[in-house]
């Protein structure tokens, strides 16, 4: 039987049930789970906390996990076999309770599907299965095999994206994902927040960044405007947060004040006398690790003051404009250093921690007489990006969420995951985001 032009049974998502873990604050994965039911499958979400269950608007689908964390493992294998789960979907795969769920949905042969913020980010996030970050599939791929996989691939990429995007969405839903666990999770008596942070301190810390806003762009514009104005040349080294799992899962630092010691030092025994060093924070620094204290108190030791920079959160094309070079632990923002052909030196695992890209020369030699990575290189590297794990939209804002929805559905319910699909020349269309600097 048909209808209209349609076969009938050709839902793309028949048979298939999916169980989602935690997602990004705010109302992506309601929107998410809606489309793959739209789409024929069944969904249903566990909630480790109240903030978790504000977002969901299905309740016959919501689970409440109300254990303790050392109960999960069995509670977790018990919700995937009494629903007889095909798909497990999460947002980061290093949090505890991911990555316990991850390893019982491989021994039982589920697909998992991670989501992470854009490896080219703001204008992307990341899709990948299996695991993101230092457990991506990019890290077992070569160079070569994605210029071959790119062989019939379009020509036309986006440029390098200059903004973050959504940040104050980010900053709002965080904050008010945090006062619904603060103030209403009774219901949850057991459970333990995956970073070290108590809940009240990271609902004040997402409050007092939401309302320094405004301030804190003045402080910005002010210290980029006297290092652009400086006429000193300057090496960018790229913060992260010190809380963020790239860092404490796919770093060997215990700390950041390990990574800006070991900077700093590296650059008082090579950089030229002339050269002076800008520490460039992460947008989201909040200021639960004291960096901008440790960088000053690193510099006085070292007799760099006058050569030391530190800059908050904020765009960061201005910055690279004018690099010599970038120096980072793992941060997704080195791309746009790479993008702009800078010399890179990374000391984390990261997917384009590439020997094309990224420097292997010693601190000092590389701050003396850095060298360049392969460009060309990079562009086939980011144009495969592109045809695969990187997704046109954001998690935070309305608009960014319905262009994710338009085409991350489709590659949920495929059978390759995108890497694949590109490599076996079967990749669907893939919508582009065509802006620039």
């Amino acid at each position: 039987m048909t209808t209209g032009n349609r076969l009938s049974g050709t839902s793309p998502g028949n048979g298939r049930r999916f169980l989602m873990l935690q997602g990004p604050h705010g109302p992506f994965f309601a929107l998410l789970a809606a489309m793959l039911c739209k789409a024929g499958a069944q969904v249903w979400r566990v909630g480790f906390n109240m903030g978790d269950r504000v977002f969901w608007r299905d309740s016959a689908r919501y689970i409440a996990w109300r254990g303790t964390p050392e109960a999960w493992p069995a509670g977790c294998a018990d919700i995937l076999e009494r629903h007889g789960i095909t798909d497990l979907v999460l947002y980061g795969d290093t949090r505890p309770i991911h990555a316990q769920a991850v390893a019982l949905a491989r021994a039982r042969g589920i697909t998992v599907h991670v989501f992470e913020e854009g490896y080219l980010r703001p204008y992307w996030v990341t899709y990948e299965r299996g695991g993101s970050n230092g457990h991506s599939r990019l890290m077992q791929l070569t160079l070569a095999q994605m210029r071959a996989a790119l062989a019939n691939a379009d020509d036309d990429i986006p440029d390098a994206p200059a903004v973050w995007g959504d940040l104050r969405q980010h900053v709002f839903y965080g904050a008010l994902y945090h006062f619904f666990v603060m103030t209403a999770n009774r219901g949850y008596r057991n459970f333990r927040p995956h970073r070290s942070v108590p809940v009240v301190r990271e609902f004040r810390l997402y409050l007092r960044r939401l309302l320094l806003m405004p301030l804190h762009r003045v402080e910005r514009w002010w210290a980029t405007r006297a290092i652009r104005n400086g006429g000193f040349p300057y090496h960018l080294v790229l913060l992260q947060l010190e809380h963020d799992a790239s860092f404490r899962s796919h770093s060997s630092f215990g700390s950041m004040t390990e990574f800006i010691d070991l900077v700093l030092e590296g650059f008082a025994r090579g950089a030229p006398d002339h050269h002076h060093i800008v520490f460039k924070a992460h947008p989201l620094e909040d200021g639960r690790a004291a960096i901008e204290a440790t960088i000053a108190r690193s510099a006085r030791r070292l007799g760099l003051s006058q050569r030391v920079h530190y800059v908050r959160g904020g765009k960061l094309a201005g910055l690279l404009n004018h690099a010599r070079t970038a120096v980072t632990v793992n941060s997704t923002a080195a791309q746009q250093a790479l993008w702009r052909g800078l010399p890179l030196k990374a000391f984390g695992r990261a997917v384009y921690n590439l020997p094309e890209f990224v420097s292997d020369q010693p601190l000092p030699e590389f701050f003396a007489q850095p060298r360049r990575p392969d460009a060309r290189g990079y562009r086939d590297y980011r144009r495969f990006l592109l045809e695969t794990s990187q997704i046109v939209g954001g998690f935070y804002s309305a608009r960014g969420r319905r262009e994710l929805l338009r085409q991350v559905v489709d590659m949920m319910l495929a059978p390759q995951d995108p890497y694949d699909a590109l490599i076996q020349g079967c990749a669907a269309p893939r919508q582009q985001l065509r802006l620039v600097n």
